[in-house]
């Protein structure tokens, strides 16, 4: 059994209070402020990844729980920030996943054509952006390896804005090219599962995206 203070590991709470639907963690209590958890043996996954520093870590609400993702400002810190400003301003909530290569990565991030509760246009999903200035590339020698999160851009390398994709797996070939600004660190489980397709017939979403100091 694990016992987290509350106040202090809330991030950590919320993250693991999302994978209950998975089977991962039952929630046994909370007492004097402080959440006891006990780790489902029975599960396939390994125990939650540590959030070190909420401010930069990504808690994106999937259909089956919840995807923690940390953020590389040291690498990346425009792409870092901008993920963060969007997140807070509730623009990635409902947003499609709008290009998902199996084998490949799953694209979204289109905040003014992928919002699946408004305005929801699938034939432009994945042509639009923010009303944020676009993005100079941030290119840097971390690798595009599974779990990574790298900026969608056009052929322009500056044409970052809102919409990014998570790697299926290791794609080496993108390294340098595409700026990569995070990395899955819990549920990437939960990325396997989004419906594939370009674009999906019935695309998955983000239901919601939140800084964890928020949470």
């Amino acid at each position: 059994m694990h016992s987290f203070a509350t106040q202090k590991y809330a991030p950590l709470l919320a993250a693991s209070l999302g994978r209950v639907n998975s089977g991962l963690w039952i929630v046994l209590g909370i007492r004097n402020h402080r959440a006891y958890l006990a780790w489902n043996a029975n599960s396939q996954e390994g125990p939650m990844a540590e959030i070190k520093d909420p401010e930069n870590t990504i808690l994106m609400e999937l259909k089956d729980g919840t995807v923690t993702i940390e953020l590389l400002p040291d690498v990346a810190p425009l792409h870092a920030e901008r993920m963060k400003e969007l997140a807070r301003s509730g623009a990635y909530d409902n947003v499609a996943f709008h290009r998902v290569i199996d084998g490949f990565m799953a694209q979204t991030g289109d905040v003014k054509n992928g919002n699946m509760e408004q305005d929801f246009n699938l034939r432009m999903a994945g042509t639009g952006g923010s009303d944020l200035p676009n993005l100079k590339a941030e290119f840097s020698g971390v690798p595009h390896d599974r779990g990574t999160l790298g900026a969608a851009r056009s052929q322009n390398p500056d044409s970052a804005n809102s919409q990014f994709f998570i790697n299926f797996s290791d794609n080496h070939f993108l390294n340098r090219q595409y700026t990569v600004y995070g990395r899955v660190i819990d549920g990437m489980d939960l990325v396997d599962a989004i419906v594939r397709g370009e674009p999906p017939a019935s695309p998955d979403r983000m239901i919601s995206v939140k800084v964890a100091s928020d949470a």
